[in-house]
């Protein structure tokens, strides 16, 4: 999957659990948005981007 759209994806599930209705669809929300966080970080990493390491520390912070 292209970089761009693992960005997109998290950004429209940030959204959804901005605007979900129940405590849960939030939560499903923003773990869904944690995995996809945590795939941008490794991709991050194995093109060397500095930004790796705020990427996982939020799939980190969103998973715990």
């Amino acid at each position: 999957m292209d970089l761009n759209q693992l960005y997109f994806d998290h950004q429209v599930l940030l959204m959804r659990a901005d605007g979900a209705a129940t405590p849960e669809a939030r939560g499903d929300h923003e773990t869904a948005a944690a995995r996809i966080a945590g795939s941008i970080g490794q991709r991050q990493v194995r093109l060397g981007a500095a930004a790796a390491c705020a990427w996982i520390a939020h799939a980190r912070k969103a998973a715990a």
